[in-house]
């Protein structure tokens, strides 16, 4: 299949992919959207549309529909107390103080907010479609345990995606964009030499991002960020041994070869960096009961 990241990308289709329509006002200052699920403060790709405006030609004036937006508003647009605690979910989920398997009791979540269970009902059923909630009918939600299978499948859309990108950025990188890349490497040490474990795998997980942004494809983006949330709750279902220091070194060679503008080598850099973080995932069976998992130890 080809790397060829054209235009013509715009009909590529991986399996099932949820798109969130961006919002078409403002957000305020506690509205989050989902670049930052596990981003701080990273680009809004929302915009403020004017899709929705009529031109009065006898005032030359440009007015609004408010009602139809207001009633858009209320039908579609997830409230920012709703996207708060999907933010939050996801965050913990991320930086691995929530593993694979931990019931999120609606009623639980609801008192740890302080809102209604209606409103966390709409954020489990967000994070359902997101891949990182399940939610079973009796039992109630999860954080999801994702398959072998699906581990496979997130890392080979992501080989696909992120060569193709990375190949297309490089013959058109400006130096701004490389000495953005050498501040970002920067953090990343800075992290992993005081042992910060949330920081470094946020930051290690947003490099990717930001190569993304760098390229300009926002839609891209959107879904490499859903493919790096799901990517982090692999590494913790199976226990990825890939160390944060051999991670940086390989993304310090990426820098490298983008700055050197050498397309054949920095795709090749990039698809061994995502084999090497697969293939350090323990995927033998886990012990399925207490005995077993304690008989080496006693």
């Amino acid at each position: 299949m080809s790397n060829d990241f054209s235009r013509q990308s715009s009909y590529l289709q991986v399996g099932h992919y949820h798109v969130k329509p961006f919002a078409s006002a403002s957000k305020g200052a506690s509205g989050c959207d989902r670049q930052s699920l596990i981003h701080r403060q990273t680009t809004d790709f929302g915009t403020n549309s004017e899709s929705d405006g009529v031109i009065n030609s006898s005032q030359n004036t440009f007015s609004v529909d408010t009602s139809a937006i207001e009633t858009a508003s209320l039908e579609t647009a997830p409230s920012d107390t709703t996207q708060r605690i999907v933010t939050s979910i996801t965050q913990a989920i991320v930086q691995r103080r929530l593993v694979p398997g931990t019931k999120l009791a609606e009623q639980k979540l609801a008192d740890i907010y302080g809102v209604s269970r209606t409103l966390v009902r709409q954020a489990l059923n967000q994070l359902s479609r997101d891949h990182l909630v399940t939610l079973t009918p009796a039992r109630g939600a999860h954080v999801a345990t994702p398959s072998i299978e699906e581990a496979h499948q997130v890392f080979e859309v992501r080989n696909l995606l992120e060569t193709a990108l990375i190949g297309q950025l490089c013959e058109r990188i400006n130096a701004e964009q490389i000495n953005t890349l050498k501040a970002h490497l920067l953090l990343e040490q800075s992290a992993i030499e005081h042992q910060d474990v949330a920081e470094r795998t946020r930051l290690l997980g947003e490099f990717h991002v930001l190569l993304a942004k760098q390229h300009g494809n926002t839609v891209l983006t959107e879904l490499l960020i859903d493919l790096l949330n799901r990517s982090s709750l692999i590494a913790l279902m199976y226990q990825s041994s890939f160390s944060a220091e051999r991670s940086h070194q390989e993304h310090v060679q990426l820098v490298k070869a983008l700055e050197n503008q050498d397309t054949a080598s920095v795709q090749q850099l990039m698809s061994q960096h995502l084999h090497n973080v697969e293939r350090h995932l323990k995927f033998n069976p886990m012990p399925q009961d207490l005995a077993d998992a304690l008989k080496s130890f006693v």
